[in-house]
């Protein structure tokens, strides 16, 4: 019988993740933070700690389930965050944006930065968070909207990353999700 869930243990808190088809014989992992606060708390102190020695002003994160996580990770730094937004609002104003592709949606997606939130990364040093990096496409997506307003990307961290292990070796994590390919799991 194929395996549904994945157990992994995350800052000492473990989770069973369960198993999602993207496409015909590739299933991954889902990490859901939302609404999860001893993981999400655990992963922030742990978190926190690696990128502290980045020293960044400024945290940065795009809707929807990095959003606790950033929310959390500010909290313990002392440092505050901005939301990428997945709409765009009127009340956003001359809002800069940038397109990624959603690996668990397969649509292309656009990210919005609020104009109110320009001054707080217009040079100034930003991590840039996410839950899981696996395409790395909202992570490419984050950085086009932080170069068109001229931030200084000094780390990129998640709690998990997923699928070739080799290509995330800069990325600040805590664990690491293999990509299951007609059934077996490939780091």
């Amino acid at each position: 019988m194929e395996e549904t869930y994945y157990t992994i243990t995350i800052a000492g808190v473990q989770r069973d993740l369960r198993l999602f088809e993207v496409k015909p014989g590739v299933r991954i992992a889902i990490l859901n933070i939302l609404g999860d606060t001893e993981l999400v708390e655990a992963a922030s102190r742990d978190l926190a700690k690696k990128l502290h020695e980045h020293r960044p002003e400024v945290l940065l994160t795009a809707e929807t389930k990095s959003i606790p996580l950033a929310h959390d990770l500010s909290s313990v730094m002392g440092i505050p965050y901005v939301v990428l937004r997945k709409n765009y609002k009127p009340y956003m104003g001359d809002a800069l944006q940038a397109e990624t592709l959603s690996i668990t949606t397969g649509a292309a997606q656009t990210l919005y930065l609020d104009e109110k939130d320009r001054s707080l990364l217009e040079g100034n040093r930003v991590a840039i968070i996410d839950d899981v990096i696996s395409t790395g496409s909202t992570l490419q997506a984050m950085r086009l909207v932080l170069n068109k307003v001229g931030g200084v990307i000094v780390a990129e961290g998640a709690i998990l990353t997923e699928g070739d292990r080799a290509q995330w070796m800069n990325i600040i994590s805590l664990g690491h999700l293999p990509v299951w390919i007609e059934g077996k799991p490939h780091d």
